[in-house]
């Protein structure tokens, strides 16, 4: 089992920094697409737990997140034009960089909160050469306030530049989700019920930025997209998916819409499709204290669809 830091170029000519986590004799690859305000290498225990199991595993920094931002002051944005476009063609990339390093080996996704709309967006759009996915803390539509949030950022966007970060969005967006919580010890006791993984969190210079105006518009328009029922009618009927989840997520409304989601795709008609909700589990269950009950659930479901 080895780490190793690569680069690939997208068609806009940004470098995307990844991490191969490779292993002998690898059953196939797993591709992890972090969320928000956070990166890659927040998944390498997790890596570690699959290499030992006989999976590849990479992980990428997202454009505006972690080293493929270029710096601390550079997180929180996509791009000038077509900003959700440009980050899911860079899994797109991504998922064509580990076919032709190991062609032939089946390729799943697991894509946690952001990561989520990014790979529910690919599946939908590009003709899928996946082998499963697994979403980890979707969420579904925001309904009136992600229209009054896109609206909103319209109107600042006339105002500031795109990159400018934004304090009212970061408020709006979250400023209700450690209500639950109290008393508060930390801004991010939300994300899980281990204070130590909280406190990384916390600590870390790439995690828990205020992100920019750009950022917010484009993540309302990608979450409102795919929590359309068209786009869910476009992801193909033999596809594989898991979702899983926190019952004490505030940001799915403890599960609601996780529940929401599922049946929106099962609606659709797609035949192999299971959910988990874990009991008092918060936002990042990859990082919860029952995480080991969480990795084995992914493992399981991982080795019954190879």
């Amino acid at each position: 089992m080895a780490k190793s830091e690569h680069t690939f170029t997208t068609n806009d000519n940004l470098n995307i920094v990844y991490y191969e986590h490779a292993t002998e004799n690898p059953k196939a690859n797993v591709i992890i697409v972090h969320g928000m305000a956070e990166h890659a290498q927040r998944y390498d225990d997790f890596a570690v737990f699959l290499n030992k199991n006989g999976f590849n595993v990479y992980a990428y920094d997202q454009r505006g997140h972690g080293k493929t931002a270029g710096s601390v002051e550079k997180q929180g944005f996509f791009a000038e034009k077509d900003g959700w476009n440009k980050v899911v063609g860079d899994l797109k990339k991504t998922i064509e960089t580990v076919q032709a390093d190991s062609p032939g080996l089946p390729v799943f996704l697991l894509g946690h909160s952001m990561g989520t709309f990014v790979s529910r967006t690919y599946i939908a759009d590009y003709e899928d050469t996946v082998k499963g996915v697994i979403l980890s803390g979707t969420t579904g539509s925001a309904g009136l306030l992600g229209k009054i949030g896109i609206f909103l950022t319209n109107i600042i966007m006339l105002f500031k530049k795109k990159n400018s970060p934004s304090p009212l969005m970061d408020s709006l967006s979250f400023g209700d989700f450690n209500k639950a919580f109290k008393p508060n010890r930390t801004k991010f006791d939300w994300l899980s019920r281990d204070e130590a993984q909280v406190d990384k969190y916390v600590d870390d210079p790439y995690c828990g930025a205020i992100f920019s105006v750009g950022f917010y518009n484009d993540m309302m328009k990608g979450l409102e997209y795919v929590n359309k029922p068209a786009t869910a009618q476009k992801v193909r009927k033999d596809l594989p998916m898991y979702l899983i989840a926190g019952d004490n997520d505030p940001v799915s409304k403890n599960g609601k819409q996780v529940k929401d989601v599922f049946e929106m795709y099962k609606n659709t008609g797609i035949s192999d499709i299971s959910m988990k909700l874990y009991e008092d589990a918060r936002h990042e269950i990859l990082n919860e204290t029952n995480k080991d009950e969480v990795y084995k659930d992914v493992l399981n479901w991982l080795e019954s669809h190879l």
